[in-house]
């Protein structure tokens, strides 16, 4: 491991070349003084992603990449193979369908460095639209910001904390918060505070880790920061629209997942077996206005 390194940014893809490209092309292109290198995982795109990538980005041009082919086995599996084979003091979480600012490494590095109790940090996430991610700072799903949304309330009754809480549409989207949790398309950590808390779940294939990481690190007392003076592109849900439905298979299990982890044994089982209904029948509903749909939906 290489002490020297004090950023390791991680970008799992999948079939992804043109985003995966302009996403580390970003990165390469940040202003920031630390050292870092970045780990690509290319988790068994058949597309010719890889091959790609190797053709543009070889190692003799960008000596501190490095591709990992890997087969498809998560997200949480591919990045947690990466983090593992990374050497910085720090850790970033990436997609592949983002684009860093030019100072946004530096920004983050210096806000996360200089406030030692924040156990993750994430900046401001804007989607191509040019809106706030709401994935970006969010609180931690339960029953009730769960029925909010099941229900629709949210768009209602935006501003309302209790009813939307879960994306926290309420809260200046230009201000500094301590959040429930971030969205693993950008995730800052410390090495030391994942040495200690684990990585990130492999039960999860895709959707939910973040938030099960999240909700880990604030258990063990750190901070989980939402740090909008920078922010980054993300144009989301571009892997997820080639295979609608599998997506949202992923999406509702990561909620049965999440929920029985960790609050099944909180609530009584009547209670536990209302919840995991809710989520198997929005799974289904969803399934079948998309079979009457031109434009597939995919949860988000």
């Amino acid at each position: 491991m290489d002490s020297q390194i004090e950023l390791s940014v991680i970008i799992l893809a999948f079939r992804s070349y043109d985003k995966l490209a302009a996403s580390a092309r970003a990165v390469f292109a940040s202003r920031t003084n630390y050292k870092y290198e970045v780990i690509v995982v290319d988790n068994g795109s058949a597309d010719g992603t890889a091959e790609r990538f190797v053709e543009e980005f070889g190692a003799n041009q960008y000596p501190n990449l490095k591709l990992i082919r890997n087969q498809n086995e998560g997200f949480a599996k591919g990045n947690n193979l990466g983090i593992i084979n990374s050497s910085g003091k720090y850790v970033l979480l990436l997609n592949p369908d983002t684009s860093v600012q030019p100072d946004t490494i530096q920004l983050c590095m210096d806000y996360i460095i200089a406030n030692k109790y924040i156990g993750a940090l994430g900046c401001k996430l804007i989607k191509s639209n040019g809106k706030l991610d709401p994935a970006c700072r969010r609180s931690c799903p339960n029953p009730a910001n769960s029925l909010y949304r099941f229900l629709l309330l949210p768009k209602f009754f935006p501003n309302s904390k209790r009813i939307s809480s879960y994306n926290m549409t309420y809260a200046p989207e230009d201000e500094i918060l301590d959040v429930d949790s971030l969205s693993g398309a950008f995730m800052l950590m410390p090495r030391t505070l994942l040495n200690k808390v684990g990585l990130l779940d492999e039960s999860y294939f895709m959707y939910g880790e973040d938030i099960d990481l999240c909700y880990k690190i604030k258990q063990a007392g750190y901070r989980v920061v939402y740090f909008p003076k920078t922010s980054t592109y993300h144009y989301k849900g571009q892997s997820s629209k080639k295979a609608p439905y599998s997506m949202l298979y992923y999406f509702h299990e990561s909620m049965w997942i999440f929920y029985k982890k960790h609050y099944a044994k909180k609530y009584p089982v009547i209670m536990n077996r209302l919840v995991y209904s809710g989520i198997w029948l929005r799974f289904a509903a969803l399934v079948l206005g998309n079979a009457l749909r031109k434009e597939k939906f995919v949860s988000k």
